[in-house]
């Protein structure tokens, strides 16, 4: 969620893991499956229209190593404070428990969920040894899927320049797990004798098998919001993928990549990506903090991260209903270390003043919900101050923009903290959430694939 500038944390874990010495596993069955690469390569580049500049090396690599290496990088990659700010800012939303460990808990959900990688920078591709064997072949087409896209895309290239924006960098993300998901898909239904590109409802039948739930235990009992954004690469990914086939044809395949998404929001309705409608990025509050305090991490929050919010505070039909008519949405988290305290500037634009007062008492109860006090001080039917867990907070509506400020010391003023925007954020650090995950998972397909 929360990255701007700075590399994943995790994508360097990953991008390490598939090079580093010891990691491989030669076997028989490694050489068995791998020799199938080429065919299945060709059909799927015929597929695409995309061309297999090359043949793709794979080999095997087993759960332990992809779990040992995964928690040496964690230590090699990202100091100490990266990692806490990460945390903190999940946790700052509500959107973790308390005493969740983000770093250790995302290489246990990871390696739990990792089939097979592609390596963009070795360009090889691996695959775990616990794959059952009838997943083999289609996480074999998936991650060939990847291998061909960056043939011919660079798939390193088109991450970085997807940095700049935390929701954009999401949408990329879908761009390129959506692809390989509906091409695996696509090799797997004319096995069958059919086509999504023929009968697209099969799209949706076949973005639904992403979700089967049961068999993951690691995966069922992470955070709903690590679920959700860990999922909508491949789900909305592919459906995004299959509506953009549906308008340009086989030329859809590298339009995505020529004219990249800018948000979530553009993955979620493919007709706001095909009319070019952008986020807005509205200014954040002013709280006069005293002095001491210093900007830890800021970024933006898209339409895919206030679904999951509204969801697990006000449910999913409610999440299905808001979410929709989001705007954009700019986060900074401010820091006093001498006294402990950790305040938060949230800005987020809807469509209409009504969704903009809906979306308020939402979030108004989202507060409640998430700490274990909430004292009102003040209220009207456009504002709410009083005093939370971190300290007071000043939630308010102003035409289609809604603000909070939460963690504020007791000599902030809030009549006047509302009066004046803050100063611009883009001198902060950004903090890589677990969607750093996402971008680390770029080339790894989940079990059931």
């Amino acid at each position: 969620m929360f990255r701007d500038t700075r590399t994943s944390w995790l994508l360097a874990i990953l991008a390490c893991l598939l090079v580093c010495p010891g990691a491989r596993a030669e076997s028989p069955a490694a050489a068995e499956l791998c020799g199938q690469a080429g065919k299945i390569a060709s059909e799927l580049a015929a597929i695409s229209g995309m061309k297999l500049h090359h043949a793709v090396p794979c080999d095997f690599i087993t759960k332990e190593k992809v779990n040992d290496f995964l928690r040496k990088r964690v230590k090699e990659v990202a100091s100490p404070e990266e990692l806490r700010a990460e945390e903190l800012t999940l946790k700052k939303f509500g959107l973790v428990p308390p005493d969740y460990n983000l770093a250790e808990n995302t290489v246990d959900l990871l390696t739990e969920q990792a089939a097979a990688f592609y390596d963009y920078d070795r360009k090889k591709l691996f695959i775990t040894e616990t794959t059952s064997p009838e997943s083999q072949e289609p996480v074999l087409a998936h991650e060939l899927s990847h291998a061909i896209a960056d043939q011919n895309f660079n798939l390193g290239k088109y991450i970085r320049q997807g940095r700049k924006s935390d929701d954009g960098a999401t949408a990329r993300m879908a761009v390129m797990e959506g692809q390989a998901t509906w091409l695996m898909s696509e090799y797997l239904a004319r096995r069958l004798g059919q086509s999504l590109k023929k009968a697209p409802e099969l799209a949706k039948l076949m973005s639904r098998m992403s979700q089967a739930s049961g068999q993951f235990p690691v995966f069922d009992q992470a955070p709903l919001y690590l679920r959700l954004t860990l999922l909508f690469p491949y789900t909305e990914g592919m459906l995004f993928q299959n509506e953009v086939i549906a308008r340009d044809g086989d030329e859809g395949f590298s339009e995505i990549f020529r004219r990249a998404p800018v948000s979530t929001q553009q993955i979620i309705h493919p007709e706001k990506y095909f009319e070019s409608l952008g986020p807005t990025f509205p200014t954040l509050p002013d709280p006069h903090l005293p002095s001491g305090y210093k900007g830890l991490v800021g970024g933006t929050m898209g339409e895919l991260d206030h679904s999951a919010l509204l969801e697990q505070f006000a449910g999913q039909a409610r999440a299905a209903e808001i979410a929709p008519h989001w705007r954009g949405s700019t986060f900074e988290l401010r820091e006093n270390k001498k006294e402990s305290r950790l305040v938060l500037l949230y800005a987020v634009e809807w469509d209409t003043e009504e969704s903009a007062r809906t979306y308020f008492e939402v979030y108004r109860e989202a507060l409640a919900k998430k700490w274990k006090k909430m004292e009102v001080a003040s209220q009207t039917s456009d504002s709410l101050t009083g005093d939370g867990d971190d300290g007071r907070f000043d939630l308010r509506r102003t035409g289609t923009i809604v603000t909070s400020m939460e963690g504020l010391p007791p000599a902030v003023n809030l009549k006047n903290a509302a009066a004046r925007p803050a100063a611009p954020h883009a001198h902060l650090r950004p903090a890589d959430s677990f969607r750093g995950g996402q971008y680390a998972a770029a080339s790894l397909t989940r079990i059931q694939h």
